[in-house]
């Protein structure tokens, strides 16, 4: 890969990993309900996990949804199930230390699976696979596979922090309330391109 193509790669994975999204709106949520420190395991199933799924697109997953084009139907139907489920968990979250115990941060597995219903992560890595990787072979795709998880993982963190920052703000259940009930909106609200997604 030529400089002026890895520079290119470091662009496109920073604005695409930086910019609103369904992981960057569940970490800013995360930031805000559990604090920066028991995010972590989000954040790194997020940039490794998604590092993983670039590689095995680049080795031909994406090949399924040609080969058998309702793989493309199955995909959004069970991502539109999960992400409802997650925006309903967003919206009942309740502050940590209120008695609901069973209000937990996402683990790195959790997070890491769910790149695989995450629209905009397949969009990344069909767009990271397709553009920057001129001559095919796993060394290429494991370079823009390690180029993602390098860039990504700085970027996902400003959004848990900048939950982390807010959160003495949004102590009183009120306020907290209604933050939870705006992110599962938005959660809800970027669903619009599992809908309309072409792989």
């Amino acid at each position: 890969m030529t400089v002026d193509l890895l520079l290119a790669l470091l662009g496109f994975a920073f604005v695409t990993s930086v910019t609103p999204g369904p992981n960057n709106m569940m970490l800013l949520a995360s930031g805000v309900n559990f604090g920066l420190r028991r995010t972590v395991p989000h954040m790194l199933g997020i940039s490794l996990g998604h590092a993983l799924m670039v590689f095995l697109v680049g080795l031909g997953l994406a090949g399924i949804f040609t080969a058998w084009p309702p793989a493309l139907t199955v995909l959004k139907v069970v991502s539109v199930a999960y992400m409802l489920w997650l925006a309903w968990k967003i919206a009942h979250s309740a502050a940590p230390g209120t008695g609901r115990a069973s209000a937990q941060p996402m683990t790195f597995l959790q997070a890491a699976a769910f790149q695989w219903v995450n629209p905009k992560a397949w969009a990344m890595s069909l767009g990271a696979v397709a553009a920057y990787v001129p001559n095919p072979s796993i060394q290429a795709y494991a370079l823009v596979a390690l180029v993602f998880s390098t860039v990504n993982l700085p970027s996902v963190t400003l959004w848990a922090a900048a939950g982390q920052a807010v959160r003495r703000w949004l102590e009183g259940p009120g306020r907290l309330r209604v933050f939870n009930v705006t992110m599962a909106v938005l959660l809800v609200l970027s669903l619009w391109p599992v809908v309309t997604m072409e792989l």
